[in-house]
């Protein structure tokens, strides 16, 4: 028999099994693996509880934090308004960098538990096969046993009534045959326990489909509404924006569910590998005996095969058979040529038998159903449950993530409602307001139509600024002649435009736009004593 490989307990079990294990009244409870206490499931429930908790306080902090970002007034300042705008810019890309890196450990957690589901039920699926076919051999070769041989005999009986020798023959073969049939009835019958494994390989199995689809689509989720936080942050959409608000409050709310799940299944599962022997002989005490689950548990050289005996008595009486029916081919066939018939068919049924036997040794072997087990317990305990835990650190990354993307967003929109609210205190008509002038380029009718500070001259020239009416046409006409050309006149003549009153700054012409935000108040009011002192010797006040 060729040596086992021992089964260890990844450390990531016996650190989850060592979560603390209280029931909902926060009583201690045995960490033991028992799916059926009702104590043992509230400790499960408990640590879904705690999930519960964490998502109602974050809900709660979002809720305060917009309930003051909706209350609490804002500076208008455009110099600190800026930095805080590209601070919670920065922030909101930083949360969706790290929402796509949870997508990507959730991915891979999801993958690593469905492979670890998949090999428990093909495990499972193979341990039901050779249990399967122990029953049917045990059947095969009881019913060979009890009814064709039978028959068979019986008609040698008639065969052989005048010869006393040859019924004592076949007397002794059906001893051996009942021999035989009482030790196969002393083998477990597997079908006879209460314990269907292909019913319960289908049930792990759907039940995988169905929490592999669920998270795949969770995933696809939040990476979506992760690439419409970078489009909506990019366009400066609102409507965008709030979309992925709503969005991220309900993956919010998933991804706190998701990982109470995956925490109470993976501390479950802990408990179930750091001692995975003890709960299968708890289970099967009262269905089989101790000395086979034993067997089939540790398969260990020191262990002898309870079913050695049978199966060599098996051996025996078929061998001492065979034998009997080759003396009685050589000595009655001669004599009874109708008995041949009936004594070839018996000889095949004991090769079948003995072919039964050959299959039955094997897949009573230890090594069969222990490696099934090894296989079975090391797709769970490795990678279902670093899946799980993969899972969970998605679960906490995305929670992370949405509430700080909600949080960013949220200031974000109130940064794009002030900015537009600022557009909407200007004058349309107001040439001055950039957007007056957006509206003029999809608008050219009204485009075309003159401001009333624009006196361009037939000569282009800069004479045809006209003066205030309290100066006389000689003074105007030598002050012209005489200053200096402004600086951005000059730069309008060198590139052959007309200099126009309209291209004269603000604040340069003491005269502030028709309608103009506060912010442009507070930029004008800073200045409006520097055009006095610039332009006072020009058009004197």
């Amino acid at each position: 028999m060729a040596s086992r490989v021992d089964y260890i307990a990844p450390w990531w079990t016996y650190w989850l099994h060592n979560f603390p294990h209280l029931n909902l009244r926060l009583q201690p409870v045995d960490s033991a693996f028992n799916p059926q206490d009702s104590n043992y499931q509230q400790a499960l429930m408990f640590l879904a509880a705690i999930a519960a908790v964490g998502l109602a306080l974050n809900l709660i902090f979002i809720f305060i934090y917009l309930l003051c970002l909706c209350c609490c007034k804002r500076t208008d300042d455009e110099e600190i308004k800026r930095p805080h705008s590209c601070c919670v810019m920065w922030t909101a890309v930083t949360a969706g960098l790290v929402c796509c890196a949870a997508v990507g450990v959730g991915f891979y957690g999801n993958s690593e538990t469905n492979d670890g589901v998949y090999q428990l039920t093909y495990s499972i699926y193979n341990a039901n096969h050779t249990l399967s076919g122990v029953d049917s051999l045990v059947s095969g070769t009881t019913i060979n046993m009890k009814v064709d041989l039978k028959q068979h005999i019986a008609r040698l009986d008639e065969i052989f009534a005048q010869k006393i020798e040859f019924i004592q023959t076949l007397k002794f073969m059906q001893r051996m045959a009942d021999a035989i049939v009482s030790q196969l009835s002393d083998l477990p019958t597997w079908h006879s326990i209460n314990l269907n494994m292909a019913e319960i390989a289908d049930d792990i199995g759907y039940f995988e489909y169905y929490r592999w689809l669920s998270y795949l689509l969770l995933l696809v989720i939040d990476l979506v509404i992760c690439l419409v936080a970078f489009l909506g942050l990019a366009k400066r959409s609102r409507w965008l924006l709030t979309i992925v608000i709503v969005s991220g409050v309900l993956t919010l709310i998933l991804s706190w569910g998701s990982l109470g799940l995956d925490t109470s299944a993976a501390v479950g599962i802990s408990d179930f590998c750091v001692a995975p022997d003890k709960f299968i002989m708890n289970m099967t005490h009262d269905k089989i005996t101790s000395e086979v689950v034993h067997y089939y548990l540790y398969c260990s050289h020191s262990i002898s095969n309870p079913f050695q005996q049978i199966l060599s008595v098996f051996q025996r009486s078929l061998t001492t058979m065979e034998l009997q029916i080759q003396g009685l081919m050589h000595i009655a066939v001669p004599i009874f040529p109708m008995a041949k018939k009936d004594l070839l068919g018996i000889q095949m049924l004991l090769n079948r038998s003995e072919s039964n036997l050959h299959q039955l040794t094997a897949m009573l072997d230890c090594r069969g159903l222990h490696k099934d087990y090894l296989d079975a317990l090391i797709g769970v305990c490795y990678d279902g449950v670093e899946g799980l835990l993969y899972l969970s650190l998605f679960s906490i990354l995305a929670a992370v993530a949405f509430c700080a993307m909600i949080c960013a967003i949220s200031r974000a929109c109130n940064h794009l409602a002030i900015r537009d609210r600022d557009y909407d205190d200007m004058d349309e008509a107001d040439p001055f307001n950039p957007q007056a002038r957006r509206i003029a380029a999809h608008n050219p009718t009204r485009g075309q139509l003159r401001s009333f500070c624009s006196y361009n001259s037939s000569l282009g020239s800069q004479t045809s600024l006209q003066p205030p009416a309290n100066t006389t046409t000689t003074q105007t006409a030598t002050t012209t002649t005489t200053a200096p050309a402004p600086e951005y006149m000059n730069n309008t003549v060198l590139f052959g435009g007309n200099p126009r009153y309209e291209n004269v700054p603000l604040i340069g012409r003491n005269s502030p736009p028709p309608s103009y935000s506060p912010s442009m108040r507070a930029t004008y009011l800073a200045v409006s004593e520097e055009p006095t002192r610039i332009y006072g010797n020009i058009f004197p006040v």
